[in-house]
């Protein structure tokens, strides 16, 4: 039943009136159904696609509340580890590891994107979108196109409508991502043919502030060169 009076309902259901009323009570303060004042009262189900879109997004917020919180209390834990710096392996766990370090940017985050994985787009626009509209500042150098694993990425095209500053020049086959100049991981492949061979990717992660102030540095001295196309502000 979709709607239904409790009569009607403890009928259908062999449940007692009394004990009817009690549920009906319990699902309408959970959302999952809405009483209809009259004589008699009457009960509707809330369409289903409601309630889980509803559910989705109270989940949604939760893991963004934990996910800040736990980032806080991670950052404020690494100038507790003697050597933090460590090797990151493989395609996965290096763009892992860089929408990581995005997620955790209070001011701005520099990217240079010599190449990227395939399929690796999507979710780095989505954490940089999700970082612009916190209020991070983010600027990125990215190469026109790249060869992955025989595949051939249109990098521009892949990265157009990033809520970023942008700019295009053919650039060394690396990726560095820094943000608030405090961390950094910068990742390089193997090449074969002059092709990125994905499966070979390491990656430096590093948070000493010394050297990741010096990058930021360089950074901001190549992004003021006169050599790139900006194509996106």
């Amino acid at each position: 039943m979709i709607s239904g009076t409790a009569a009607e309902i403890s009928l259908s259901s062999n449940v007692p009136r009394s004990k009817v009323y009690e549920v009906l009570k319990s699902l309408s303060k959970k959302g999952l159904i809405e009483i209809v004042r009259g004589k008699p009262l009457k009960f509707n189900v809330i369409p289903p696609h409601e309630i889980f879109e509803k559910s989705r997004n109270n989940i949604k917020e939760q893991l963004d509340e934990a996910e800040n919180e736990l980032n806080i209390i991670y950052e404020e834990q690494i100038p507790n580890v003697p050597a933090p710096i460590w090797l990151v392996h493989g395609p996965e766990k290096n763009m892992s590891k860089e929408l990581e370090i995005i997620s955790r940017a209070k001011s701005s985050v520099f990217i240079i994107a010599g190449f990227i994985f395939k399929d690796e787009a999507i979710k780095l626009k989505e954490s940089i979108n999700k970082a612009s509209s916190r209020g991070v500042h983010i600027k990125a150098v990215i190469s026109p196109s790249c060869n992955v694993d025989d595949h051939k990425i249109d990098v521009k095209k892949e990265m157009d409508n990033s809520d970023c500053e942008m700019k295009i020049f053919q650039l060394p086959h690396i990726k560095l991502v820094v943000r608030d100049e405090k961390e950094m991981l910068i990742t390089f492949c193997k090449l074969k043919d002059g092709k990125i061979i994905s499966q070979t990717a390491i990656g430096i992660w590093n948070q000493y502030s010394e050297f990741v102030e010096t990058i930021t540095g360089v950074y901001n001295f190549i992004w003021t060169t006169e050599l790139f196309n900006n194509f996106h502000k």
